[in-house]
């Protein structure tokens, strides 16, 4: 029988012994504790047994990424399902920075754990800032997803969509005349 569906019978008969136990004089044993591992629950997944990556592992994809001395095309393999056709986006991500005042940019992953909904992703708190701070220079906290694609790893793509703005930007409509 599978561990599972022992723990849920379990607890069905722990809390049918309460109820018809009543007002009796002895008192009704607690119900046992559920052990509730994720490879237990429905469709979830349990961690790899692999250890977690180095911090510099993550933070490496992000300085290349923010690197305007990288070409775009070199910057695609990345980000997680990238084609030639992102790479305009990955320089113009580059070249905001350097616009900007704030390249290079420097990098800290922390708080590095297994994703939850997604087998084999990493997630970290990644702390951005410049390496240059000056008074207007400051750093912010995001947390992002890695996946490992053929032994590198990679930004996942919704994290990249929603930095780096990769999506395809909708025209706007066209003003009525």
């Amino acid at each position: 029988m599978p561990l599972a569906l022992k723990q849920a019978l379990s607890a069905v008969t722990s809390v049918a012994a309460l109820m018809l136990s009543g007002c009796g004089s002895e008192p009704v044993p607690p119900a046992p504790e559920p052990v509730t591992t994720t490879a237990t629950l429905p469709g979830a997944q349990s961690a790899p047994a692999a250890p977690l990556p180095a911090p510099e592992a993550l933070t490496d994809v992000l300085a290349r990424l923010a690197d305007p001395a990288v070409a775009g095309a070199q910057k695609v393999a990345l980000v997680q399902f990238a084609t030639p056709d992102d790479a305009d986006a990955l320089d113009r991500f580059a070249t905001a920075t350097v616009d900007a005042g704030l390249a290079p940019l420097t990098f800290q992953a922390t708080d590095l754990t297994w994703s939850d909904t997604e087998y084999g992703d990493v997630v970290a708190t990644v702390t951005i800032g410049s390496a240059d701070p000056g008074p207007r220079h400051s750093t912010f906290t995001f947390p992002m997803q890695f996946t490992l694609h053929e032994g590198a790893w990679q930004l996942t793509r919704g994290t990249a969509d929603q930095l780096l703005e990769l999506q395809a930007q909708t025209p706007l409509p066209t003003p009525p005349r």
